[in-house]
C-alpha cells in the first residue's frame, strides 16, 4: 500500500493510549465484523507468547479497540472505555489464548469468529500508527489493508479465472482489482473497489460455480487506494531531484498527497485544518484537567501552566509553551480523550504541540498551521514508506524519533526556511534519537513517554534552528531512516514496547503495575493478572 499522510502519518483521530494497539485493533475488529456480516456469537483471540501483545493488550488498549471494532464503532467513539461492557451486552463471548506461535510480527492478531454455522479465521498485524494488514483469511493467504471496499466470494471448487474473465469483472463492476486465491478444494475471489457489490451478480460473470459464502468488507482508512495509483516520489532523494530547491516542503507534500488521494490543494489544506481544530480542543481539554482511574500520572499540566504564568520556571521562551501543550495532550491521551495519532498515540504530543505553540507565538492562521503539518507529514511519509512508526518494531526511536523529525521540518516552515533546510532539520532530529528504547512504566503509555515527547519537541526546536543557521546534517534523511531501521533490527525484544526491559522492570514500575491491577477500576487495564485463557461471558 502506498503511504498517505492522512492514513499513515497524521491520524487516526482516536481515543486510547496507543494507536498500534487501540486504533489498529479497532480496525481489525471492524473487518472481522464485516466478515461475519455483523453477526458474532463468539471470538477466540490468540496471541504469540513471543510477541508484544500478551503483556500489553489489556493495559495499552488493544482489548478496548478490538471490542469496539467488533461492535462496529469508530476509533473516537465516546463509549470505547466501556467497550467490554457493551460487548457483553451484545451477547458476544470472547476468549484470549497465549500460545507459542512463532509469529514473525510482534503485533499479530489471530481471530476465530463464529455465529451459528458460519466460522471464519483471520490473521492480521498492526504495523504502527493505527495501520493494519490482514495476512490470512481462513486457509487463504492474502493482503487486505482496509484501503478498499472489498467483496469476498468463497467458491466451491477450483475456478479458472482467466485474464479475460478478470478484465470482464473489472470492467463490469468498475473494480480496482480482482484476485483469485486457490485453496486445496475451494477458491476465494477478492474484489477490490470503491463500493459494495452484489455477490450473486459477480458470480454470474464467473460462470458455472457454486457460491459458498460472501462478505462485503468496508474500507476503514480515510484515504482509499485505487487502481494504477502512482505518487511522484517515495524517497527524499527523489523528491529533491525532481523539484526546485525553492519549492517549500508543504507544497511538495500537497503534490504527493494530491496524487495519493485524488484531492486538490484546497481540500487537503481544509482536511488538515480540521485536524488542527481537533488538536486545539484536545489541548484545551488537557489544560482544564483530566481524570482517569487506570493511569500512572494525574493532572500535571495545570501545575506547569501555573508555574509558567507566575514566572517560577527558567525562561526558555517558546519551548515552555511547547512543553505545556505536550503535557496537556499526553494527559488527554491517557484519560481516553480524543487525540490525533501524529504519527502515533504514544508520540501524539510533540508534533502537534510544536505546531500549535509556534503558530500561537507568531499569530498564524489555521491554514498556515495546516501547511506546517503537511510539511512534517511529508517527512513522515518517507519514514513510513521505508521503515515503521511502531515501537514494537523499532523502539521509541520509531515513535519519538519520527515525531522529532516531523516537528523539526514543521518548525523550519514556520521560520520561512527552504525545502533542504526542512529536510536537514528532520535528518538531524532523527539522528539524535537513534537507539531510543520503548520501556513503559507499569505497562502504561505515560512514563517515560511524556518525557520522550518533550525530548522530541526540544530536539526538534534545536535542530530546526541549526538547519536555519546553515548547519550541515551530514547524513541524508533517507540514509538516516535506513540506519534507524538497521538499529531496530538489532534491538532486543525487551526494549520494544513489551514492558520487559528498561524502566518497565524497575521495582517502582512493578509496584505501580501491581497497584493498578489490584484497584479493580475496570477501565481497560485493571483487574486480575492475565492468565492463559480469559473469557468474557
Amino acid at each position: 500500500m502506498i503511504v498517505s499522510i492522512f492514513n499513515d502519518v497524521v491520524g487516526p483521530v482516536m481515543r486510547g493510549p496507543s494507536s498500534s494497539h487501540c486504533a489498529a485493533a479497532l480496525r481489525i475488529g471492524r473487518i472481522a465484523r464485516d466478515l461475519m456480516k455483523g453477526e458474532i456469537e463468539s471470538v477466540l483471540v490468540q496471541f504469540d507468547n513471543g510477541g508484544s501483545l500478551p503483556a500489553t493488550h489489556q493495559s495499552q488498549g488493544s482489548d478496548m479497540g478490538l471490542f469496539g471494532g467488533l461492535l462496529g464503532w469508530e476509533a473516537d467513539d465516546d463509549r470505547l472505555p466501556e467497550s467490554e461492557k457493551h460487548l457483553e451486552q451484545a451477547g458476544i463471548s470472547l476468549t484470549f489464548e497465549y500460545l507459542d506461535l512463532a509469529d514473525p510480527h510482534p503485533n499479530t492478531y489471530r481471530l476465530t469468529l463464529s455465529a451459528g454455522d458460519r466460522t471464519h479465521q483471520l490473521i492480521a498485524i498492526s504495523t504502527g500508527g493505527g495501520m493494519i494488514e490482514v495476512l490470512k483469511l481462513d486457509d487463504f493467504d492474502l493482503s487486505m489493508g482496509g484501503d478498499y471496499d472489498e467483496t469476498l466470494l468463497w467458491l466451491e471448487r477450483h475456478v479458472a479465472v482467466t485474464d479475460s474473465i478478470r478484465e470482464n469483472l473489472i470492467s463490469e463492476f468498475q473494480l480496482d482489482d480482482a484476485i483469485l486465491h486457490q485453496g486445496q478444494n475451494s477458491g476465494l475471489l477478492q474484489l477490490r473497489g470503491q463500493v459494495e457489490l452484489d455477490a450473486a451478480e459477480v458470480a454470474k460473470v464467473i460462470g458455472d460455480v457454486r457460491l459458498i459464502d460472501s462478505a462485503s468488507v468496508q474500507a476503514v482508512l480515510p484515504v482509499r487506494s485505487r487502481r494504477d495509483l502512482q505518487v511522484p516520489y517515495q524517497t527524499c532523494a527523489a523528491m529533491q531531484e525532481q523539484s526546485d530547491a525553492e519549492t517549500p516542503l508543504w507544497r511538495l507534500a500537497i503534490d504527493y498527497e494530491s496524487a495519493r488521494s485524488g484531492l486538490d490543494e484546497s481540500a487537503l489544506v481544509e482536511k488538515m485544518v480540521q485536524i488542527v481544530r481537533t488538536l486545539r480542543k484536545s489541548v484545551k481539554q488537557g489544560l482544564a484537567g483530566t481524570e482517569y482511574a487506570d493511569r500512572v500520572l494525574g493532572f500535571q499540566s495545570g501545575g506547569f501552566e501555573k508555574a509558567l504564568d507566575e514566572g517560577r520556571l527558567i525562561d526558555t521562551g517558546l519551548l515552555n509553551r511547547i512543553v505545556l501543550y505536550t503535557s496537556a495532550l499526553m494527559e488527554v491521551k491517557s484519560s481516553m480523550g480524543v487525540i490525533v495519532a501524529a504519527p502515533t498515540a504514544g508520540a501524539c504530543a510533540a508534533f502537534p504541540a510544536v505546531c500549535l505553540a509556534t503558530a500561537e507565538s507568531m499569530d498564524c492562521p489555521d491554514d498556515e498551521i495546516a501547511k506546517a503539518m503537511l510539511a512534517g507529514g511529508m517527512i513522515g511519509v518517507f519514514i513510513a514508506t521505508h521503515w515503521s512508526f511502531a515501537a514494537e518494531v523499532g523502539g521509541c526511536q520509531a515513535e519519538g524519533g519520527s515525531a522529532a523529525a516531523m516537528s523539526a521540518a514543521a518548525l523550519v516552515h514556520f521560520a520561512g526556511g527552504t525545502r533542504d533546510q526542512s529536510v536537514g532539520a528532520a535528518s538531524m532530529a532523527l539522528q539524535n534519537m537513534l537507539g531510543l528504547i520503548c520501556d513503559p512504566v507499569a505497562n502504561r503509555v505515560e512514563v517515560p513517554c511524556l518525557g520522550k515527547n518533550v525530548m522530541a519537541a526540544s530536539n526538534a526546536v534545536s535542530c530546526a534552528n541549526l538547519a536555519l543557521a546553515g548547519f550541515d546534517a551530514v547524513i541524508p534523511l533517507d540514509e538516516t531512516i535506513a540506519a534507524a531501521k538497521a538499529v531496530s533490527e538489532r534491538m532486543p525484544r525487551e526494549h520494544r514496547c513489551t514492558a520487559l526491559g528498561g524502566l518497565s522492570m524497575t521495582p517502582t514500575s512493578l509496584a505501580i503495575e501491581k497497584r493498578l491491577q489490584a484497584c479493580g477500576c475496570g477501565t481497560g487495564g485493571c483487574g486480575s493478572e492475565p492468565v492463559k485463557s480469559i473469557g468474557l461471558k
